[in-house]
């Protein structure tokens, strides 16, 4: 089983449903884990809304830092803010894979209610593709060279910022 770890800055919206996403369509191939450089402290009630209208578990999150997973081996960290591709990850992760699957954080959405839970589902959306696309790979045989362009490549094919 791979060990994911999904790091965003405030780990509250999009690092966590993209942590639930891998736990429930990965089962028994990812072990996900999410959190963050400055974390707010608590989930964002709008992303566990989002968990729940797709069935997907939204109990048991926490807003945390990347320090409280020290001593846990990752093998695949992915950077989901659209800022932080060249955020430095802390020194224990440099022989895990790194990708960067940056998304618009839905946290910042101002608006009406309905403008608010587009936001939240559009990034529930196109972090749910990249991580289909991801498991659709065959993982246990890629070299690391392969893995981290195919999942470089991933970030890049579902950005709905560029056309492809």
């Amino acid at each position: 089983m791979l060990n994911v770890f999904v790091i965003c800055t405030g780990n509250s919206c999009r690092s966590v449903m993209a942590e639930a996403l891998f736990n429930h369509l990965a089962q028994d191939r990812i072990q996900a884990f999410s959190a963050g450089s400055h974390p707010v402290g608590k989930i964002n009630t709008a992303a566990l809304a989002t968990l729940k209208r797709h069935h997907f578990p939204a109990g048991d999150y926490q807003s945390q830092s990347w320090e409280d997973y020290e001593d846990q081996v990752m093998d695949i960290v992915i950077t989901v803010c659209d800022n932080a591709a060249a955020e430095p990850c802390p020194i224990y992760l440099s022989n895990a894979i790194k990708a960067h699957w940056g998304v618009s954080d839905p946290g910042h959405t101002q608006g009406t209610e309905a403008e608010i839970i587009s936001a939240f589902e559009q990034t529930f959306a196109i972090l749910k593709q990249r991580i289909e696309a991801m498991l659709a790979l065959p993982l246990e045989i890629l070299s690391t060279e392969q893995l981290s362009a195919e999942l470089n490549l991933i970030g890049k094919r579902f950005d709905p910022t560029t056309k492809d």
